[in-house]
């Protein structure tokens, strides 16, 4: 069964950019990138909030190739063959291939796209994922841990959701980032 994972990476205290909105600090490095690019090969479609949607249309730039390390075109390639929804009532047009724009966000649409689907989901950005566990949707987190604490900012998670999750996998990676992988329990989506 296709399973809506959300994944991210955050710093310890559970931010995803700090208060002036930087996230620079959550740069993986390559051994960290290939592993992300090992799992989003893995993805069909990409549910984007605006803000997140353009960060990662750098992606389908010639800049995202060009000059770029083995593993940073692999992830464009891997980023361009997948189908992006983009939840924004501000956006007026989209600059990606395979990518339309939803105005709103509808839980029976979403439940629709995973009866359809025949790969995995993805669902970025805070905002947008933190609709999306509350409406029950998501099956999966994946959590990038930074060794850093920003103080504050955009969290990672939200308030007031409370989900009892199941460990599946973990890893330490050398520079010290941890990797969780989590299933939610008691998910009906999930089974």
């Amino acid at each position: 069964m296709v399973k809506l994972i959300y994944a991210t990476i955050a710093s310890l205290d559970g931010y995803v950019a700090d208060e002036d909105g930087e996230f620079g600090w959550a740069a993986p490095d390559e051994q960290v990138h290939a592993f992300i690019n090992d799992f989003e090969r893995g993805l069909g479609t990409y549910l984007y909030g605006r803000r997140l949607y353009e960060v990662m249309r750098y992606w389908e730039t010639d800049d995202a190739t060009s000059g770029r390390t083995p593993v940073e075109r692999d992830y464009a390639q891997i980023w361009r063959s997948a189908n992006k929804i983009v939840y924004s009532r501000t956006l007026q047009s989209v600059s990606s291939a395979r990518t339309r724009i939803e105005r709103d966000f509808d839980a029976e649409a979403i439940r629709g796209e995973k009866a359809r689907a025949e790969r995995d989901i993805g669902v970025g950005g805070p905002g947008l994922a933190a609709r999306a566990l509350e409406a029950g949707l998501v099956d999966e987190l994946r959590l990038f841990v930074v060794p850093v604490l920003v103080g504050g900012g955009t969290q990672s998670l939200p308030d007031h959701v409370r989900l009892e999750l199941e460990l599946l996998d973990e890893r330490r990676f050398d520079s010290g980032m941890v990797y969780l992988h989590y299933r939610i329990v008691g998910n009906d989506e999930a089974h």
